[in-house]
């Protein structure tokens, strides 16, 4: 595909440090690289406003995410909350060419996860749709995300370097895969051999003199939340260390505005996106691992736009020296966009933070109201046509909306489904023989709702719909555990690295137990209360337990299911979903949202 007009706008304004990787070794890195816009600076005044607009966690929402997963809640002026539609591509894409109109210096960056966990018209292809859509609406940089490494480093270094898939070969005849024409960051993941960074540490913006830094990480809990076979070779570093280190390395090149894009986030302290996060104090309307990062990210970082949690704040937390600094998030799925001023000093090449005030963050709303781009609705036609053959296949019907990423309790109905799919997939002696099953909660991507997403009818669920709620593919493993270790893998839902945030299992029908929410780490779990279809849970018995190859590998803090022995592979998660659904479910007889009652909580 011949190279568009944004493509080159993109590499016109951005020069990527080519300097970094000498400089990461200790050599002094003197001049930025050719090429870049050098024009002259305005004369207007000393300084300048720098737009910045960012998002984060999109994960190959090109079209409206469904049910919950699209709407944001917005408090009203008397106190009352508000559940607004919002989402999907082309009305983000609209949202930031609107906002960029009578701004001359604007960069648009993200915080990571552009990719991954992605719904049926992404994932499909790869997520070729969504690099082409985050291009075409002006995209200039991003920090890499856990789920960038969903399908592993080659794949994600085939994202920004282009060339068809190794497997699927090319999607369209004529068109080559050209890679993404912005950046990812990945200044925290480093070769185990070469000491290097995976991608470009950083990048430099510049346009009429003005010039600002990007430095783009990822959580470096990242090997706990992804595929260990997808990481191989890579080191993930300390987020803050790694900042400093670079931030001091743009000091040496002459570039004193510096943003960091940190795929790392915290938990506001209200679901409404708009809340006051700087009341009654700065950065007191926000919590977790984000907070730590803030305080302690060097000063010469002028801003923060951070992700992950999913979650919308726009906030600020004093740095170490203790002047004020914007730290923000803008939810997930472009749903919100945050536009964030940058005063820019053009004698001291800084950003001017003089006040709580300054510069300032407000999360916008991508509202469905909005005229669509059309680019974006093309582009989404386009890749529709290909994947209508698969997603458009009806694999079952529901009664009413079966509440999955949004249902608000620890148990949710569409999480019970899974676990019970992956129980009934291998159940059998002779697939595994399966006698309870659990699923991550983090695994479960979307809600499956009733209205109809297509011309497919309300109720009825198609392949894309399923997909979109089960996208890794993960293949269902069965493992031998004691009741001891299932014990301790329950426990590990509210203890460890899971206590501050805890990760509650989905669990197939048969397998109760109580969590008391009033106590602290792993005496959450009410050990008495554990039975297994009425029994009580023999420490001393072992269990045949089924669980997609991610929870098996020990993924998202659960250690204790690597030490399962006598490992069964079975369908992979979607398959067995799909199976589920299409053996339990008819027009005449659609499947009712279970009551997702097996985990008693007390508060």
């Amino acid at each position: 595909m011949p190279a568009t007009p944004q493509r080159r706008r993109t590499v016109r304004r951005l020069t990527i440090g080519a300097a970094a990787l000498a400089a990461a070794a200790g050599l002094a890195a003197t001049a930025l690289p050719a090429g870049a816009d050098t024009g002259p600076a305005e004369r207007s005044g000393r300084t300048v406003d720098v737009q910045l607009l960012s998002f984060n966690d999109f994960h190959g929402n090109l079209e409206p995410p469904q049910g919950s997963s699209g709407t944001v809640e917005e408090l009203q002026p008397d106190g009352t909350k508000k559940a607004v539609p919002a989402g999907g591509v082309e009305y983000l894409a609209q949202s930031l060419r609107t906002a960029r109109k009578g701004h001359p210096y604007s960069v648009t960056a993200a915080a990571g996860d552009m990719v991954g966990a992605s719904p049926l018209l992404s994932g499909l292809f790869h997520d070729e749709p969504t690099i082409e859509a985050m291009d075409k609406l002006g995209l200039d940089v991003t920090s890499v995300g856990n789920h960038e490494f969903d399908e592993g480093r080659a794949e994600l270094t085939r994202l920004q370097k282009g060339g068809c898939h190794p497997k699927d070969g090319c999607y369209e005849d004529g068109r080559k895969f050209q890679g993404a024409g912005f950046p990812y960051l990945t200044a925290n993941v480093t070769d185990e051999k070469t000491g290097k960074p995976l991608l470009k540490p950083y990048t430099v913006w510049q346009h009429k003199g003005v010039k600002i830094g990007f430095i783009g990480v990822t959580l470096e809990g990242t090997p706990d939340i992804v595929n260990a076979d997808g990481i191989k070779g890579l080191k993930f570093h300390d987020e803050v260390a790694t900042i400093n280190k670079y931030a001091k390395v743009l000091n040496k090149q002459g570039v004193k505005a510096i943003v960091a894009l940190i795929h790392e986030g915290g938990m506001p302290a209200s679901t409404s996106y708009n809340y006051k996060c700087d009341s009654p104090g700065p950065g007191d309307g926000i919590s977790g691992p984000i907070t730590e990062i803030a305080k302690h990210v060097t000063p010469r970082v002028d801003a923060l736009v951070t992700g992950h949690t999913h979650q919308a704040y726009a906030c600020t937390i004093p740095d170490p020296s203790g002047r004020p600094r914007t730290v923000t998030s803008a939810a997930s799925y472009g749903k919100l966009y945050t536009d964030t001023t940058l005063t820019y000093d053009r004698r001291t090449g800084d950003i001017v933070r003089t006040s709580v005030k300054a510069p300032g963050a407000v999360n916008h709303v991508v509202d469905r109201t909005q005229p669509k781009a059309a680019d974006m609705t093309s582009l989404i036609a386009r890749w529709n046509k290909l994947a209508a053959p698969v997603a458009d296949r009806p694999v079952g019907h529901i009664s009413a909306d079966i509440a999955g990423r949004g249902a608000n309790a620890p148990e949710s109905p569409l999480g019970d489904v899974i676990a019970d799919a992956q129980l009934e997939a291998t159940k059998a002696a002779d697939k595994g023989g399966a006698q309870l099953a659990l699923m991550n909660p983090g695994g479960v991507r979307s809600d499956l709702a009733f209205p109809a997403s297509g011309s497919e009818g309300d109720g009825v669920v198609t392949y894309g719909e399923a997909f979109t709620v089960q996208p890794f593919t993960n293949m269902t493993n069965v493992v031998d555990l004691t009741g001891a270790q299932l014990l301790t893998a329950l426990q590990q839902q509210v203890s460890g690295p899971n206590e501050a945030s805890p990760k509650i299992l989905q669990v197939s029908d048969g397998l109760t137990y109580t969590l008391d929410m009033t106590k602290k780490g792993a005496d959450r779990v009410v050990k008495d209360s554990i039975k297994l279809n009425g029994a009580a849970l023999d420490p001393a018995k072992t269990y045949r337990v089924a669980m997609n190859e991610f929870l098996a590998g020990g993924g998202d803090g659960f250690p204790a299911f690597k030490d399962g022995r006598n490992k069964y592979v079975g369908p992979s998660d979607l398959d067995a979903f799909t199976g589920y659904l299409t053996a339990h479910s008819s027009a005449e007889r659609p499947l009712t949202p279970p009551k997702a009652d097996r985990i008693t909580v007390l508060k």
